[in-house]
């Protein structure tokens, strides 16, 4: 019994490696090596297990890529006060406003449904306000892309194949696409 569930899962993380957009990898790629070449700013956002996996991903941006790249979640203190004083929905906005970001900046959000105006709509406000900002948003999201789908310059969409595990899916790819997108800057791929 758990042989065979072993064997579905990653049947299904087969499945969705195959059905991934090959185009928006490529086209987000583009998009972190302008960004790094114009001097710009990574600002990675994500709740829950994208937190976790955006905290990680600020580490491979800066060391082994040498993009200079940050996360509100690494600051437990900033992020708690703008939650207690302005509301859970205000923390990435507030704090991408104190960043001052601008035009060569880059924001890359990490989502299981990518925000919608009930769930993650911190994520939503700091998605509009990069676009105000003329700042380029790159997602990693699932389900139906939710409104990164429609808010980011490229959002790669991480296929649903089983209803059960969109959420260990969606996470475990985003860890995976992110691990991918280090390494092509790292080896300077275009």
């Amino acid at each position: 019994m758990l042989k065979q569930y072993i064997d579905k899962y990653l049947s299904e993380t087969k499945e969705i490696a195959d059905m991934l957009c090959r185009d928006r990898l490529e086209e987000a790629i583009k998009i972190l090596l302008e960004a790094k070449g114009n001097r710009g700013r990574l600002f990675i956002l994500g709740v829950g297990g994208s937190a976790a996996n955006a905290s990680h991903a600020v580490n491979d941006f800066r060391k082994i890529c040498r993009i200079e790249a940050y996360t509100p979640v690494d600051n437990v203190a900033e992020l708690t006060a703008w939650t207690n004083d302005s509301g859970f929905e205000s923390t990435f906005i507030n704090w991408l406003k104190t960043s001052r970001l601008d035009k060569k900046d880059t924001v890359l959000i990490l989502s299981v449904g990518g925000g919608t105006e009930t769930t993650s709509k911190n994520l939503v406000l700091a998605m509009e306000h990069t676009k105000d900002a003329g700042a380029r948003i790159i997602s990693i999201v699932s389900r139906d892309g939710g409104r990164a789908l429609g808010l980011s310059d490229v959002c790669i969409l991480i296929p649903v194949v089983s209803a059960d595990r969109i959420t260990a899916h969606a996470e475990g790819y985003q860890a995976l696409l992110l691990h991918l997108m280090v390494n092509a800057l790292k080896e300077g791929k275009r």
